[in-house]
């Protein structure tokens, strides 16, 4: 077995010149960053006084999660001899917000959009994500269930 470590950088760039001297008073915006990558601007979701054209870490999360399951799908289409020609994925989750300002994902849905080349193997290519989320790291590392909703294509021939 072998184990590998990442690191990530974040640092909040929302001072206002107050600090956080009250609720409304400074920004949500971070950056984050890891070594040799460009940054990934950050804040909070609007709903929580953050900027709507940064990333929120609901939609890291998710993004993570359907990046993970399409990763882990093209290695199973290897494993498995089919071939897979555009991936496209629409995945959405929700939060649950709570009186007490607690809150958590309840669940995510990814629904990938996959086209192969084999007429054939259609119904291979839809069971192999459910291998694909027993493989996938960042499924197997969150406390709320990851449903799919595949579609499967086939290249027309031509």
């Amino acid at each position: 077995m072998t184990d590998h470590s990442y690191e990530v950088a974040v640092r909040w760039t929302g001072d206002r010149g107050t600090g956080t001297s009250g609720y409304r008073d400074y920004g949500r915006d971070h950056t984050i960053s890891a070594a040799g990558k460009q940054d990934v601007a950050g804040s909070a979701d609007p709903a929580f006084r953050g900027d709507r054209d940064r990333w929120n870490p609901e939609e890291l999360v998710l993004a993570a999660l359907a990046q993970c399951h399409m990763m882990s799908y093209l290695y199973v289409a290897v494993q498995r001899g089919f071939t897979v020609v555009d991936y496209q994925d629409s995945a959405s989750t929700s939060l649950d917000v709570h009186r007490d300002g607690t809150g958590e994902l309840t669940g995510a849905t990814l629904r990938p959009v996959v086209t192969i080349l084999e007429a054939d193997r259609v119904e291979d290519a839809e069971a192999a994500h459910a291998e694909a989320g027993r493989l996938c790291f960042v499924a197997r590392s969150v406390a709320f269930p990851v449903h799919h909703t595949p579609v499967t294509k086939v290249r027309a021939a031509g």
